[in-house]
């Protein structure tokens, strides 16, 4: 008997509509808020770092609930980093800056989930992130917020919650390398799709999570997200 097999994207929430968007890939952009490069250890305008997580980490979380974020295994120190993610309608190769908003759906707030302990083992050996950075559930996002509705956001607070206690907080404008700017050096390795989800960078202040915290992310005109480590 031959086995049948069907994978679906994850579906992440759209505002305003019943449909979602499929996630095709997830990049990351790593330092992209000079304090947070500086507490890990970097410094100035450097060319962007960019990794990825597998397009089924995503955990979609509906606004106005409290998505459940299981503890990864091999870790003891799951660290939050709560980011603005773009989300990519119009494909391309090798985009213009000047052009990339035409290529943007629109935005939403995710965390990327990092398993610290590992990722400084892994940076040691110089050896890839992958199982650092791209583990089960480990890029919770919220609903998108579409570009013809809210524009594209260059300024506004960031900030997250851990148990009611404050993290992080930054704007929108203290980005080392702006959205057009990510978008249009992205498009130079990857011919981006409709699909691909751009998580870009933290403001400082990351730390430890641990089982039973319950993390509040907030990014000013953008949305909110609640996720539950479970």
């Amino acid at each position: 008997m031959q086995q049948q097999f069907s994978l679906t994207p994850p579906l992440v929430p759209i505002a305003g509509s019943d449909a979602g968007f499929p996630v095709r890939r997830i990049y990351c952009v790593a330092r992209n808020y000079a304090e947070h490069a500086r507490e890990m250890g970097s410094s100035g305008r450097e060319a962007p770092f960019f990794f990825m997580k597998p397009a089924d980490a995503a955990l979609p979380v509906a606004a106005g609930t409290t998505g459940p974020m299981k503890y990864p295994p091999k870790t003891a120190d799951l660290h939050h980093e709560v980011e603005l993610v773009v989300a990519i309608g119009r494909g391309g190769r090798n985009i213009a800056a000047a052009s990339a908003y035409e290529h943007i759906f629109g935005y939403a707030i995710g965390l990327d989930m990092t398993r610290r302990d590992l990722q400084a083992e892994l940076k040691k050996q110089g050896r890839p992130w992958d199982v650092a950075k791209g583990f089960d559930q480990s890029a919770p996002i919220g609903a998108i917020q579409p570009a013809a509705a809210i524009g594209h956001p260059a300024q506004g607070a960031i900030r997250l919650d851990v148990n009611g206690d404050e993290r992080q907080r930054g704007d929108l404008a203290d980005m080392i390398w702006w959205v057009p700017e990510i978008v249009a050096i992205l498009s130079e390795y990857f011919e981006l799709a409709p699909g691909d989800l751009i998580f870009t960078g933290t403001p400082a202040g990351v730390g430890p999570v641990k089982r039973g915290d319950v993390l509040f992310g907030s990014i000013e005109n953008v949305g909110s997200l609640s996720v539950a480590i479970a």
